[in-house]
């Protein structure tokens, strides 16, 4: 099933298997990429040199192209102490009466400098970046164009796609409401961006044609199967990044608690939440969500990200899916547990016999 877009970047399908920061570990970017897919690194979370030993990792196991994708964010980040203080306090007390023995404490630093990420991946040159929370500068731009590593910009409005381009993106990925995990919203409010995938596809595919040079665009948000890849193509999509469809795969590194809720999840209880990492994302209204603290919910992110972290790691160790977050899409109850290679195989399987079936129609 190649495409003008898996041709480019040397892959068999257009097919990408979504970054998911902290659940897109090495094993599965080389498992999506071993079988034609793109695998890519989800490395927004990762310091420097993290992100040069899990390259060189996906690189031992095996030679095809892959992504790597980071958060566009300032360097340095200032929080309010005060609020800080509080909001540690409130879920210190949370965790305590879950049972949890771990408390919060202040990290050396909120999040890892962005400017020290995009040097590591500079260093360790994937076939593709991938970038999401903000537009890169153009003097990056030029250095990424150097290495000859084709970049991707998340959008969630069509002005987004735009700027996008105009920063010189070769290709824009779609975010629409229905994906799970953080918004990569960076002109509006996360509130003004829930656009459905349906909507903002064919928008966008419209808004760049008449904008000027043919750049690909590429769909995210609730696709699980085939049928849904060939219903985005059908909109002009030129490749379909799916991430939830992965996170019960052997190879994700997702916490066994989080994997065995996917399967059951009603899609009412799937939502825009903040209280995990103070940036809107969508995943499951589970325990945590209904008591989080009111005081953390006004934390920004990665302020309120680096603070929840050691309480998630606790609750992952301890089985705790309910006080995990959770992300996902809004399908996440079509998740098929399955190796990665064996996921990619059945998609691209699926998007062969809906087309033959749509032109038997």
């Amino acid at each position: 099933m190649s495409s003008p877009f898996a041709s480019r970047l040397g892959i068999e399908h257009p097919l990408i298997q979504a970054p998911m920061s902290g659940s897109s570990p090495p094993a599965l970017v080389a498992a999506v990429s071993s079988a034609g897919g793109l695998g890519s690194l989800g490395a927004g979370y990762l310091e420097p040199q993290a992100i040069l030993d899990q390259a060189a990792q996906i690189r031992s196991l095996g030679d095809r192209p892959y992504a790597i994708g980071l958060f566009v964010l300032p360097d340095e980040f200032e929080a309010d102490m005060a609020a800080v203080a509080k909001a540690r306090e409130q879920l210190d007390a949370l965790m305590a009466r879950e049972g949890l023995a771990v408390r919060t404490s202040l990290p050396a630093r909120w999040a890892p400098r962005f400017s020290d990420q995009f040097a590591a991946l500079c260093e360790a040159r994937p076939a593709v970046a991938s970038f999401a929370f903000g537009v890169i500068s153009g003097a990056q731009r030029r250095e990424l164009r150097q290495r000859d590593i084709y970049v991707i910009g998340t959008a969630t409005t069509v002005a987004e796609a735009r700027a996008w381009v105009d920063a010189g993106a070769d290709a824009v990925c779609v975010q629409g409401a229905e994906a799970g995990g953080h918004r990569g919203t960076f002109l509006h409010e996360a509130e003004d961006a829930m656009i459905g995938l349906f909507a903002l596809l064919p928008l966008t595919v419209h808004a760049l044609a008449v904008h000027g040079p043919d750049v690909p665009v590429i769909a995210a948000g609730g696709i699980m199967d085939g049928r849904g890849m060939l219903a985005a193509e059908i909109l002009g999509a030129a490749a379909s990044q799916l991430g939830t469809a992965f996170l019960t795969c052997p190879e994700c590194s997702a916490a066994e608690a989080w994997k065995r809720d996917l399967p059951q999840v009603e899609e009412s209880r799937i939502t825009t939440i903040r209280g995990f990492s103070g940036r809107a994302a969508r995943g499951l209204r589970n325990r945590f969500v209904e008591a989080m603290p009111e005081a953390a919910q006004g934390l920004p992110y990665p302020v309120l990200n680096a603070l929840t972290a050691p309480l998630r790691r606790a609750a992952a160790d301890a089985g705790r899916g309910d006080l995990l977050s959770e992300w996902c899409g809004q399908a996440a109850g079509l998740v098929r547990p399955q190796p990665a290679a064996e996921l990619v195989a059945r998609l691209m399987y699926e998007h062969r016999l809906a087309r033959r079936t749509m032109a038997g129609a």
